[in-house]
């Protein structure tokens, strides 16, 4: 077969829409979270150019189980491909030829709409890899090669040269991690790179090649290659084969081989560094450029997808360096001075390079006295999710991309919303989804403009704007200053953000009527799904610092909360109604129907925000991953009823009537659905070593040794119960079931050292009085300069561009110490 180097149009529609049904024996256990079909069913939901996997199975047979549960755990990695599960039983009632002989059971059957593509063992279905790797390797069947001998590479690379490169994988085995692996990378990169892959041990003996047991992959640079007798230069990725290690030596793989700079090597920035690689400069002077440029590229072959080398220009340079130095080594943490060096031969730089990783990643196993963290797992999951979004095509034409010479006249002659991004980073790539799909939601309802800039391409326009980490998104609204968005990245935040800026920070309040209107939540019906409470602070009109410390914890808060300040000289009508004295604040619930009265006595604008902050907090909330941390920052243990679905109405009305009666004032109760946070399963496992029988009561001690105990099953979760229970828990009359070791946790490299940088933004408060916020109406004329936000709301720190980890206040900060102190799941 001749490689193919575009996908067919039969899998790009297939990629559309992909579902993977596994049709299996009825067993009722922990799968029971699988969508289940009957054979009529089932067929009747195929549909042309969409791909089903499906497995008939009959009743009352528990000898899938174990296929099942994996099956049941492939289900997430699936979804993220478009790929759904789904199980279908074998009824009497109906009939079909894959419901038939127990033989016929022990196969998945491949389909394309109607029409049988493949067959597979169960047992080679075997696990989560072997599940996902047999999946794309059926449909990537254009994008991978698989051959056996070394003719068949020697044809692919001749077909090759002058057109593509390949990227050639040897693993062990069809339906390895090691193999999935490259299946989702050549997911991502399967149109731009011929994937070849073997599982033949002699043709990897004869690429030469000396460690063969283990899986190997050799990018082929035969694009550059134009004469059919020369073979195609040959770069072996020395790590091991992971979706992130092979992101990462493809991307290094794409990065030019060799770069002319002239600045100062300690302000050089390339992909390579946020990669985790050095960079290695070989320092030039005009007299020397052809020699010193012909080093610099042997250097830079000899270093690809170990370091970046640079050509440094000392001609050009701005800032001295030693005379006598001819190399500049650049390390890839942060704040470590350059070395300068003077090494005299191509073989002095490649092992002063390579001795420097191995002493690095020898030094970083000492200090831990540990195994070190899996590189191969930490921190990818949203580069995976970008791989394999990488081919969807974004409407990015709802946003307006601006250049140097557009941002200034765009943002002054519009409310906007700029997203500053960097086109090579995961994090960015997989904002920018979600800030395209707010786009996609706000289309023809706001009067907001959104754009984007790409720091990669314009460098100078970040800098002006004070960007130092990305991605970040600012709101620039006529006479004010621009506002940064320091929310959770994704698309509901950011929504409630922009729609809750539509008002003012706080809203002013002209009347009694009015001020009710607002407390009901008839004045602003439109923005009450987006925040929980509004907001109401009372103060009489002579109440100037009172009033001062309000606007600035509203003005902080802006998008965030909905507030507002009613300060006319009948405020006492409010006041002696709610029964609360000046100054105070008033919080309606909207979702409860009830209004509390706070006083405001002697507060300043930080326990204003804290106080607020604390009321918009749920009850009873469900825990999920994104929300934990805000309740973590109570630093109370937690009390959490697992359960697999909706909650009992019953057991919640127990736990609200104890909160009600002030009996869990200690504790946080909380509520985690294992169908919505599936973590769930993995939390009580390590709770109990075996998935215990759910709807299931537990406190759980974080902050203060790590103890777990648990609810007795044998008891009705009532209220008398779990008061009894909690009064021996307090009492030290109950035993605990577990003890979560503490651990603490580092990261493999410093760009994900995504906790120190919370550290640096929590450090960022602001240090002096914020501005009054007017209305949009109201709005003052901007003085028509460019708004380089030097006035900015939040204090926002200078330095290299960096990634932004999201937070919000302090309490990301105390739930950051707690996350690497205890090594838990919850």
């Amino acid at each position: 077969m001749q490689p193919q180097l575009m996908m067919s149009s039969s899998f790009n529609a297939l990629r559309v829409g992909i579902s993977f049904v596994m049709m299996c024996i009825f067993y009722m256990s922990a799968v029971d979270s699988l969508p289940e079909l009957s054979p009529q069913k089932f067929f009747s939901t195929l549909q042309p150019g969409k791909a089903t996997l499906a497995y008939f199975c009959q009743a009352d047979s528990p000898s899938t189980s174990i296929f099942l549960e994996e099956l049941n755990e492939a289900d997430k990695p699936l979804q993220d491909y478009g790929i759904s599960v789904a199980k279908v039983n074998c009824v009497t009632e109906e009939t079909s030829r894959y419901c038939g002989s127990e033989k016929d059971l022990m196969k998945a059957y491949l389909f394309r709409g109607h029409i049988l593509l493949r067959e597979f063992p169960t047992d080679t279905l075997f696990d989560v890899d072997a599940i996902v790797a047999h999946v794309l390797f059926a449909l990537l069947f254009n994008e991978v090669k698989y051959i056996t001998t070394l003719e068949d590479l020697q044809n692919t690379e001749n077909a090759l040269k002058g057109k593509a490169n390949i990227a050639f994988s040897y693993v062990r085995a069809i339906g390895t991690p090691e193999h999935r692996a490259v299946m989702e990378a050549a997911f991502v990169y399967g149109t731009t790179y011929q994937f070849v892959l073997t599982t033949e041990i002699a043709l990897l003996e004869s690429i030469g090649t000396e460690d063969i047991e283990y899986a190997h992959l050799y990018f082929f640079h035969c694009k550059p290659v134009l004469d059919l007798t020369q073979q195609c230069r040959r770069t072996l990725m020395e790590q091991s084969l992971t979706t992130l290690n092979i992101h990462r030596f493809i991307k290094t793989m794409e990065a030019p081989l060799l770069t002319e700079v002239a600045e100062d090597p300690q302000q050089v920035s390339t992909v390579h560094l946020q990669l985790g690689l050095p960079l290695v400069f070989i320092v030039s002077q005009q007299a020397t450029y052809e020699a010193d440029r012909t080093t610099a590229e042997w250097v830079a072959w000899r270093l690809l997808g170990k370091a970046g080398v640079l050509l440094l220009l000392r001609d050009s340079l701005e800032v001295e360096i030693p005379q006598n130095a001819n190399v500049v080594f650049k390390r890839a943490e942060e704040g470590v001075p350059v070395e300068f060096l003077v090494l005299n031969n191509i073989d002095l730089i490649v092992s002063h390079v390579e001795s420097n990783m191995h002493i690095e990643e020898t030094h970083e196993d000492e200090d831990n006295d540990i195994e070190g963290p899996d590189m191969d797992i930490q921190d990818d999951e949203v580069a995976e999710t970008v791989y394999r979004d990488r081919k969807r095509q974004l409407p990015l034409e709802l946003t307006v991309e601006l250049t140097e010479e557009t941002f200034n006249e765009t943002v002054t002659a519009s409310d906007s919303i700029v997203l500053f991004y960097a086109g090579w980073q995961a994090v960015s790539m997989a904002f920018l989804q979600s800030y395209i799909d707010v786009a996609i939601k706000l289309k023809g309802t706001s009067t907001m403009l959104l754009t984007r800039v790409n720091c990669a391409d314009w460098s100078h326009v970040c800098a002006k704007q004070n960007v130092t980490e990305f991605p970040l998104v600012k709101m620039y609204k006529e006479g004010e200053n621009p506002v940064s968005y320091a929310g959770m990245l994704g698309t509901e935040d950011l929504l409630k953000f922009i729609q809750l800026n539509r008002i003012s920070c706080p809203v002013n309040i002209m009347s009694v009527q009015e001020a009710e209107e607002y407390l009901s939540g008839k004045l602003h019906k439109d923005l009450i799904s987006y925040s929980s409470v509004s907001v109401l602070g009372l103060f009489s009109p002579t109440m100037t610092t009172a009033k001062e410390e309000f606007m600035e914890a509203g003005n902080y808060l802006k998008g965030y909360v909905i507030t507002g300040i009613y300060s006319e000289e009948d405020v006492l009508t409010l006041s002696n109604k709610y029964a609360v004295t000046l100054p105070a604040l008033l919080l309606a619930r909207h979702k409860e129907g009830k209004i509390e009265s706070i006083s405001l006595a002697n507060v300043h604008a930080q326990e204003i925000v804290q106080i607020i902050t604390n009321a918009s907090l749920e009850t009873f909330p469900e825990i999920t991953v994104e929300n934990l941390p805000t309740y973590l920052r109570l630093q109370k243990p937690l009390l959490i009823l697992f359960s697999d679905g909706s909650i009992n109405p019953q057991h919640k009305k127990a736990i609200l009537t104890l909160v009600k009666e002030k009996h869990l004032d200690s504790l946080t109760p909380c509520w985690l659905n294992l169908k919505n946070t599936p973590v769930g399963r993995a939390i009580l496992q390590a709770y109990f070593d075996t998935l215990p029988p759910l709807p299931l009561l537990a406190v759980v001690n974080l902050h203060s040794g790590g103890q777990v105990f648990a609810f007795p099953s044998d008891q009705a979760i009532t209220e008398q119960n779990l008061l009894l229970w909690l009064k021996k828990l307090e009492a030290g009359l109950e035993s605990h079931i577990k003890i979560l070791p503490a651990q603490e946790w580092k990261p493999p490299l410093p760009a994900y050292d995504f906790l120190s940088m919370m550290d640096a933004a929590t450090s960022q408060h602001p240090a002096r009085k914020v501005p009054e916020c007017i209305k949009e109406t109201d709005v003052q004329e901007n003085d028509k300069e460019q708004p380089e936000d030097k006035l900015a709301i939040r204090n926002e720190p200078t330095g290299t561009l960096r990634t932004k980890h999201w937070n919000r206040s302090n309490w990301f900060e105390e739930a950051k110490k707690q996350f690497r102190h205890d090594n838990k799941e919850l």
